[in-house]
């Protein structure tokens, strides 16, 4: 299906507000029961897409688009819907703030047990970078929401006070999360020889070169990398990192929490950072590319145009910003490594404690696809990455059918598994914990709209947009289809089958919105241009002006014929084409076969008057 990212999203509005919004009182469960990380996915399904795209804003009520005031109106009128927003928002600090004032960011529901023992209560509780980093999110959206609405509540005093103690309590939630996504960076070395360092060798040796010169080429592509891990990123700084001997391996990004005996961040008030970390002190690709998408927004555009962060903020941010760039530039470094196939072609891929799946693929690419938007990305990068984007859909059965017992099924329903290590070392123990994930669907498209935006290649940039189509078909086809949920996230089971489901997802339905928020900004670029139809173009506006030329000269300044008319229209036109040429060479190339089919039809009338005896 065609993917109409206006259409979709007041559509996921419109059941996001049939499903939540009972008797004036907004309910916040989901399949899996409420937590920090689902009142945030609930809350940006609604926000995001109002802080993101401008057409949709609801923080100017008398400037609010018709459509959008229509699907919103069980709210009630414009003003209205501003102000359930802004009480949205004040109820969800008082969800996850706890009785001592201290933000939380508890995973509860989300987590499960390894070994089919409930999690404690302790362990409900646990802090993940999830929640951190959807926290930074949401929480920037509704300081910019809050800034913008106070314009229109300017004389209401009872609503200033409002506004002033919810932008307060968003900061300081946005503060805690800026924090713990610094607790949680981790950079993890290994020795060649070992088992973590034979499973990253297996991945980056695409040539069967020996190990040792694998290890110096490695060493050689990354020194800059390490340079700056080791002198530079010092807040919130591990135990486990030993970056001095350069021969050995390292990898760096976010482990699932705050990493055992990180330091706290000292330079803040220390009500953030007493929590003790538990976490296995290496990177889980997961979460890195979820810290990476957080810590995106915090270096937005809008960010700084409506100045969002504080003094204390922006030093946070700096030490984010480092982590973010060391990051991408390592994994985009380890996705291309080589002079052959890239390890990231050897699908799948294998993590550095030897696990191996299709989904690690996938969110390798959604670094390397996030690095090349951050630079320059060349037309051999995007092009092989067709590829692998198309081979990752295949095997993931979104543009194949499934087969009988299909392993495939297993990364979208129930997702990949992946073990919570130190999760056991909360106070008072537990089992270890399990973190399922079940995006890979609404990861691929997302990344896959932000590659088509950055392509130069027309042939690869049609390629991704027909790969999206189809993706959306298999999404489109995995809404719920009955109930106040209908057309809301996730029923795999309606592609996949077992039992039907009929309540929201909102891990799945806030990814489904990114993605639409992602198609939107990719449709507003300029369309690509074709140097061969830039040249047909301005051959044709060559022929046709000279055409037009021809014809002016028969015609006075004076004259008020309908042949004057018709030329002074086919003048409009090609002014129009020619200022089209090198933006829009087809549209440019149309007007000028339209200006030359009415030249050469006034040529044919002249000639037919000239025959008359």
């Amino acid at each position: 299906m065609r993917i109409q990212p206006r259409q979709q999203i007041l559509d996921i509005w419109r059941s996001l507000i049939s499903t939540c919004y009972v008797d004036g009182k907004w309910q916040w469960d989901g399949i899996l029961g409420a937590n920090s990380i689902s009142d945030s996915e609930q809350l940006l399904c609604l926000l995001y897409p109002a802080t993101e795209i401008s057409s949709f804003a609801l923080d100017r009520p008398e400037s609010m688009a018709g459509d959008v005031t229509e699907t919103l109106s069980e709210l009630g009128q414009p003003a209205r819907i501003g102000l359930t927003v802004f009480g949205l928002l004040e109820e969800y600090l008082e969800r996850n703030t706890g009785p001592d004032g201290r933000p939380s960011f508890d995973a509860g529901s989300y987590l499960r047990s390894a070994n089919g023992h409930d999690p404690t209560p302790s362990q409900r509780a646990i802090e993940v970078v999830d929640s951190f980093s959807m926290s930074v999110t949401l929480c920037l959206a509704g300081i910019g929401f809050a800034r913008v609405y106070a314009q229109s509540a300017r004389g209401r005093s009872d609503l200033t006070k409002r506004i002033t103690a919810l932008s307060e309590g968003l900061s300081t939630r946005l503060t805690a999360a800026m924090i713990g996504l610094i607790r949680s960076f981790v950079v993890n070395t290994a020795e060649p020889k070992s088992p973590v360092g034979r499973s990253m060798l297996a991945m980056l040796n695409q040539t069967g070169q020996p190990d040792s010169v694998v290890v110096e080429s490695v060493r050689r592509s990354l020194d800059r990398v390490r340079d700056r891990l080791r002198t530079d990123v010092t807040l919130g700084r591990t135990k486990h990192t030993d970056l001095e001997d350069n021969d050995l391996l390292f990898e760096c990004g976010w482990s699932w929490g705050i990493v055992e005996d990180a330091d706290p961040v000292k330079f803040v008030d220390q009500t953030y950072d007493q929590v003790r970390g538990i976490a296995d002190p290496r990177p889980y690709l997961y979460f890195t590319v979820v810290a990476l998408d957080g810590i995106n927004d915090v270096f937005s555009q809008r960010t700084r145009e409506l100045d969002l962060l504080n003094d204390e903020q922006l030093r946070l941010a700096e030490a984010l910003r480092l982590r973010w760039d060391l990051t991408q530039r390592y994994w985009a470094t380890v996705a291309r490594f080589g002079s052959g196939r890239w390890p990231l072609e050897d699908i799948p891929w294998r993590t550095s404690d030897g696990e191996e799946s299709d989904y690690y693929s996938l969110v390798v690419s959604s670094v390397l696809i996030q690095e090349l938007v951050a630079r320059t990305a060349s037309d051999d990068d995007l092009t092989r990455a067709v590829g692998i984007f198309d081979e990752l859909s295949r095997r993931s059965r979104i543009t194949r059918r499934t087969t009988k017992d299909d392993p495939a099924i297993g990364l979208h329903t129930p997702g990949v598994r992946m073990l919570l290590r130190g999760s056991e070392k909360v106070d008072g123990g537990g089992p270890e914990l399990a973190w399922f994930v079940s995006d890979f669907a609404p990861v691929l498209l997302k990344r896959i709209m932000q590659a088509a935006r950055l392509s130069g290649n027309i042939a690869a940039r049609d390629q991704l947009m027909e790969l999206a189509k189809e993706i959306m078909d298999h999404l489109n086809d995995r809404a719920i289809a009955d109930g106040d949920a209908s057309g809301l996230w996730d029923n795999p089971a309606a592609v996949f089958g077992g039992p039907q489901e009929d309540r929201p997802s909102w891990y799945l339905t806030e990814r489904m919105v990114e993605c639409l928020v992602a198609a939107e900004r990719t449709y507003r670029e300029a369309p690509l241009r074709s140097p061969a139809m830039v040249s047909r173009a301005v051959e044709l506006l060559n022929e046709a002006e000279h055409l037009l030329n021809q014809a002016m000269l028969d015609v006075s300044a004076t004259d008020n014929s309908a042949k004057r008319t018709s030329l002074e229209g086919v003048e409009e036109k090609l002014d129009r084409a020619r200022r089209l040429v090198s933006i829009q060479p087809g549209t440019s190339f149309t007007l000028a076969s339209d200006a030359l089919t009415a030249l050469d039809g006034l040529a044919v009338s002249r000639n037919d008057a000239r025959r008359i005896p």
